[in-house]
């Protein structure tokens, strides 16, 4: 074989094998295209502007719509919880913690969170603290 048969079948080889790998996950840009995850980042800015309802709404269409990451979902149903929370629903917002633990086992509020006198106590109770 020739230097040039050998080099054509390397590369013919080379290309086969790049043929056959999976698709690369999609990006951050294709992520946000998705109905759950744009209706959580929306209930997120809903949020942050002290929009209440208008994030409840979000939160809860992104949950039915199938956040596909478990964190995503553990921090809808934490955002649920400060909004019932903070509206005196307690049992709601002990619900909505509940949901955001079995959403993601790893899920814990930091320490400022933790220390909220509103939903701070209703977590603490269920952290068995």
């Amino acid at each position: 074989m020739t230097r040039l048969g050998a080099a054509l079948a390397s590369a013919a080889w080379l290309l086969s094998a790049c043929m056959q790998m999976p698709p690369a996950p999609p990006g951050p840009e294709r992520v946000i295209e998705r109905p759950a995850e744009k209706a959580l980042l929306a209930g997120l800015k809903a949020y942050d502007d002290a929009q209440y309802e208008a994030a409840e709404r979000q939160f809860r269409n992104a949950l039915a719509a199938g956040l596909a990451a478990a964190t995503d979902r553990a921090e809808a149903h934490k955002r649920l919880a400060f909004i019932h929370c903070a509206a005196g629903r307690l049992p709601e917002c002990e619900a909505e913690f509940r949901r955001a633990r079995a959403a993601d086992a790893a899920f814990r509020l930091d320490a400022a969170e933790a220390g909220h006198p509103v939903w701070g106590p209703v977590y603490r109770r269920l952290d068995g603290r």
